[in-house]
């Protein structure tokens, strides 16, 4: 993840939120709060409390960022979106709704190339939900 990317994440879950989301992106699959502290505290000078990943990975968890999972008597947590981007596009559609899809096809209009992508994905989905019925 390039540095603006890594800004981007950080203003939308804070600094450690972003630290670990990004954890569990280089795992590629689910971790235990143990392994995602173990992970994180690696090189670091002060070590990060078990509680305070905890409530972080929980908090993360209630904004569907992370799914979380019951393993042995605690919790594991696999992430949820696949990028900053996804974060940001969830975030703008559940503030502002019908309206931000609205104003992004408006935007896509304008954009030859961003268009022919959206109306392929519009068909394929379509096509997709033909072939379900």
């Amino acid at each position: 993840m390039d540095g603006r990317e890594a800004d981007k994440l950080s203003k939308a879950l804070g600094p450690l939120g972003a630290e670990l989301l990004t954890v569990l992106w280089e795992a590629g699959r689910r971790l235990t709060v143990r392994q995602v502290l173990d992970e994180v505290n690696q090189g670091r000078p002060e070590p990060l409390a078990y509680t305070t990943v905890m409530t972080v990975l929980n908090r993360l968890s209630k904004r569907n960022v992370l799914c979380r999972t019951t393993e042995g008597r605690g919790f594991a947590y696999e992430a949820v979106v696949r990028d900053a981007a996804e974060l940001a596009v969830r975030d703008v559609i559940r503030d502002h709704g019908v309206s931000a899809v609205v104003h992004f096809i408006d935007q896509c209009q304008s954009e030859p190339q961003l268009h022919s992508r959206l109306m392929k994905l519009v068909r394929t989905d379509s096509d997709d939900t033909r072939q379900q019925t």
